[in-house]
């Protein structure tokens, strides 16, 4: 298996799992262009990608999806929360409905589904698995569930929300109620949550953790490397290498291992 973040942030995000010859995106939360310029980028086929699949209906998640999943006939999937609350694609034969905890087998990989909570219509985050080998995307989420901790706990590779430094979002600029919003059950992991369900749950074979969809305003790529890093040095058998997902960017293509 090879991932990447092709963009993740407020403004836009957007993954990328491969399994041999075929792929899957997970999330289309930037325009069509720039997905296929950062597929170019890291010289990856669009035609070899064979689903995109939607964790809910904000625009950050789906800018993008109508045009590119019609650009290259690929199937669209979400939950009837997400389908109905969003507008995914105007070729409705696109359109799948997913259940928010089953597994679909697709591109010789197997997409499960978990429910989370954030403030959505029945929102999902996906573990990807090929024979031995796991990658979990789970952004957009106030708190890390039972669902959550158990893909963290069996995955060889994670792409992890760590949204804000709770110090920088109380002394930013946003107002006092988006500020509760993003602080609370319903909204976005912090730097020290998430690095605390990395501390408790994670196991030893994880091999990578990308932090993702971090706010521009409220915290920082220094900031968050900072304190997962500081966090994890209790934990003796933890080698996972860290990195930071940006907006404007792609990581880089890891191989996972």
């Amino acid at each position: 298996m090879r991932v990447a973040a092709l963009s993740s942030g407020s403004a836009g995000n957007c993954f990328y799992i491969e399994e041999n010859e075929n792929s899957i995106l997970i999330d289309a939360g930037i325009n069509a262009k720039k997905i296929n310029e950062r597929l170019s980028k890291l010289k990856l086929d669009a035609e070899k990608i064979k689903g995109i699949f939607i964790t809910h209906e904000h625009i950050d998640h789906i800018r993008g999806v109508d045009v590119f999943a019609r650009q290259f006939n690929i199937p669209i999937y979400a939950t009837k929360g997400t389908i109905n609350s969003g507008f995914l694609c105007s070729n409705e034969k696109l359109i799948h409905q997913i259940k928010k905890d089953e597994t679909i087998k697709i591109a010789g990989m197997e997409v499960e589904t978990f429910p989370k909570f954030h403030k959505a219509s029945e929102p999902v985050s996906y573990s990807i698995s090929n024979n031995d080998k796991t990658v979990s995307v789970i952004t957009d989420l106030g708190y890390s569930c039972k669902n959550v901790n158990t893909a963290i706990a069996k995955s060889n590779f994670l792409f992890l929300e760590s949204n804000h430094d709770l110090e920088m979002l109380k002394n930013g600029p946003y107002p006092y109620f988006l500020k509760n919003w993003i602080s609370g059950d319903s909204g976005h992991l912090s730097n020290k949550q998430a690095s605390l369900s990395v501390l408790e749950y994670a196991n030893s074979r994880l091999n990578n953790v990308i932090l993702s969809h971090l706010s521009s305003i409220n915290n920082s790529p220094k900031v968050a490397l900072a304190t997962f890093k500081d966090l994890l040095r209790e934990r003796k058998d933890f080698n996972a290498k860290i990195s930071v997902s940006l907006e404007d960017s792609p990581t880089s293509l890891f191989k996972v291992v």
